[in-house]
């Protein structure tokens, strides 16, 4: 397809060879024994303080390790005392609240510069009454906050059926295994005190005695916030009745629950929040320490760990599978042999990743059989519908020895009809659940952070029908054709679309563009066309392109930030899938990743450019931000919100650009030849992979 921007000489082509052999000898080097890979994945200090919480909580106290974590902390503290949420993010109340609770248990001098700032910070945002709930929940659990100031949720909840409305399949996949053990923790309200030198005083403007506990009412008129403010006054009442007739019928299903749920590392759906609480009310029910529950549960922890000498950090969560297939494909579409030893095995190791059992999504997606991927390591109940969209892909691209090929194309076609299964009916896909998009249980007061639905969104649908697209299904099966109308529809005035789980517009048109192009729709159209506009105009002087999590709160945000090597290569995929691989601005964005790339084979890269939660509470933007003062307004610090640094993201993103790049050109120009890969045996390259962990 002719570009329809301005030209000017291809980058050399020596230098891109170097630039691809050198991230793919960077891959073959970083490869685990398994045959995955597997990068950090950063989010903020809440992890370590939290974790600190949880062992005083369940008295399992480790002065060493309390130390680590102490250093930990320090390291990531702003020069205004402050903690935040992402690189360069103004600093966030309730992530400050915590650590510095976490300092001073450990044993830090309130006297100390370090606490003295952060509390000077702490006071100027208003001081504890106006973290979020989940930080009060926290402290209530140590006596530094009243338990009458938090949200009610009563374990009955847990005997509402599915069909019926504030069912816990109402919620989110992430969001249903935190909400089920919290149905333990509101309504026992356990107390561990601390001792007099970690109490929390100082963090409150007027005495405690004097504090307002009350939780704030909802503006406006009438709306399912107020009316759930009010429910969730008369559940109080309820609470402090002397009889709870089906309370403890409700309680054994809690149980049952949460230990049908726990995998097998011991954690709960694979992520920190579900973890700490289910331990939290297990703890409270009378699992003792030396529980097996409570023994693979806590100790599980340490697998989502990084320590040295100095310092403890938690992940809140990992990302192997992941990490895996996406940096499969960017081999292969770089031009490493579909046989290449490391290749064959990543592809065995996926394979055995395939969930055969069931899970939380058969409750809206019935009849359906298991064949999806999860995240992690270890979550058999929450495969997730983008990670299974790109194993397939990855799969897709590479083959196997005569005895395994019926095993890879078996999988990749359970893996279709569980996807196919759990479009919904928008004709979307979110991450884990279909039609997961019941509004009201956001305007909960217990809804204050994050999101607790998984709706439909673009960058995941994107995903599918790039999947559909590369297997062959032709751009009027049915499946497509519902989520092209979707696709459409999602699409910003302004030409980008929203990036649900990246960020943010930049990783949307990078997802959605390949996708039309892989169902060979017409990239002429208009709406295409927007979309480049809309792209080309955000490219930065240095050629890159880069947006800050702020895009999320602040609309003039949107495709503004430093360049990015994730974020640059997510345009130049757009571009090159709309035909313009001749265009100045991917030359310049290809000069830009050939340029930041170290010697090494990798790109350096501190902002945060994956997404946990934009903070918008039903998982997507509404369609008028709120303004300050006005309910659910959050400032550039997202405290609502939760971002994420994927480590390999500035290696597998720019490795697939350049190869994409590098084959388009090869075969518009007949007279170049392919650019040659790293061999199998490669060339001085280390053959063996880094230690399992």
């Amino acid at each position: 397809m002719a570009s329809s921007g301005t030209t000017e000489s291809a980058p050399p082509w020596d230098k891109l060879g170097r630039a691809i052999r050198g991230t793919q000898a960077f891959f073959r080097q970083n490869q685990y024994t398994g045959g995955y890979w597997w990068g950090v994945l950063e989010s903020n200090p809440t992890m370590e303080a939290e974790y600190l919480l949880l062992s005083h909580f369940l008295g399992k106290e480790d002065p060493e390790r309390w130390r680590k974590i102490r250093n930990n902390i320090l390291k990531k503290q702003r020069e205004d005392g402050s903690w935040g949420q992402y690189y360069q993010a103004p600093g966030d109340l309730s992530i400050s609240v915590e650590c510095y609770f976490a300092l001073k248990l450990q044993g830090c001098s309130p006297e100390s510069d370090a606490l003295i700032k952060a509390r000077d910070f702490i006071l100027s945002r208003g001081g504890v009454p106006n973290s979020r709930v989940f930080t009060k929940i926290w402290l209530a659990l140590f006596g530094q906050w009243d338990w009458s100031g938090v949200p009610n949720l009563p374990p009955e909840l847990i005997l509402v059926p599915p069909s019926v409305p504030f069912s816990i399949y109402d919620f989110a996949g992430w969001a249903r295994p935190t909400i089920v053990p919290m149905l333990i923790i509101l309504s026992h309200r356990p107390c561990r005190p601390v001792p007099d030198w970690a109490q929390l005083d100082e963090l409150y403007p007027r005495p405690r005695s004097e504090t307002d506990y009350s939780l704030p009412k909802p503006q406006g008129g009438l709306g399912w916030a107020r009316f759930l403010y009010h429910l969730d006054q008369a559940v109080g009442l309820y609470q402090r009745l002397p009889v709870h007739p089906f309370r403890g019928w409700a309680e054994r299903k809690v149980v049952d629950w949460l230990l049908g749920h726990q995998e097998a590392n011991g954690c709960w759906a694979g992520i920190q929040p579900p973890w700490v609480y289910s331990l939290i009310a297990l703890h409270q029910l009378g699992f003792g320490a030396d529980h097996p529950v409570m023994d693979k549960g806590f100790n599980g922890l340490d697998g989502y760990a990084i320590e040295d000498e100095d310092t403890f950090s938690v992940q809140g969560c990992i990302s192997p599978v992941w990490d895996t297939c996406l940096a499969q494909i960017a081999l292969l579409e770089s031009g490493l042999p579909d046989g290449d030893p490391m290749i064959k095995r990543s592809t065995l190791w996926l394979l055995d990743q395939q969930i055969l059992e069931p899970g939380d999504w058969q409750v809206r997606a019935k009849d359906t059989k298991p064949g999806g991927w999860a995240f992690e390591f270890y979550n058999s109940r929450y495969p997730d519908i983008d990670d299974t969209a790109e194993v397939i892909m990855a799969l897709n691209l590479a083959r196997l020895d005569p005895e395994d090929e019926p095993r890879r194309k078996e999988a990749i076609q359970r893996g279709v009809d569980w996807i196919l299964a759990l479009q919904s009916k928008d004709g979307g896909w979110g991450a884990f659940d279909k039609d997961n998009n019941r509004r009201y249980v956001s305007r909960l007061p217990f809804s204050d952070f994050g999101e607790v639905l998984d709706p439909t969104s673009a960058d995941v649908t994107a995903h599918v029908v790039e999947m559909l697209g590369k297997l062959g299904y032709p751009r009027d099966f049915t499946p497509i054709r519902r989520a092209i109308e979707y696709i459409r529809q999602e699409q910003e005035e302004d030409g980008s679309w929203f990036g649900r789980w990246g960020v943010n517009y930049i990783y949307g048109v990078g997802a959605v563009l390949p996708a039309l192009v892989a169902v060979e729709e017409d990239m002429t159209q208009p709406y295409v066309r927007r979309a480049i506009q809309w792209l080309v105009a955000r490219q930065n002087d240095d050629g890159g392109w880069g947006e800050s999590c702020g895009s999320y709160v602040d609309p003039d945000l949107r495709g503004v930030g430093p360049s990015t090597a994730s974020q640059t290569a997510w345009a130049l995929l757009a571009l090159l899938a709309a035909g313009e691989s001749a265009r100045e601005e991917a030359h310049r964005g290809l000069q830009y990743l050939m340029e930041t790339q170290t010697a090494a084979g990798f790109w350096e890269e501190p902002y945060y450019t994956g997404t946990g939660f934009p903070g918008y509470g039903e998982g997507a933007p509404p369609q008028t931000l709120p303004k300050p003062g006005e309910s659910g307004y959050q400032g550039l610090d997202m405290p609502a919100g939760f971002m994420l640094n994927y480590n390999l993201y500035r290696n597998y993103w720019p490795l697939l650009a350049m190869g994409r790049y590098s084959r388009l050109s090869a075969q518009q120009n007949g007279n170049i030849e392919p650019i040659p890969t790293v061999g199998a045996r490669g060339t001085a390259v280390p053959q063996g992979g880094i230690q399992e962990p």
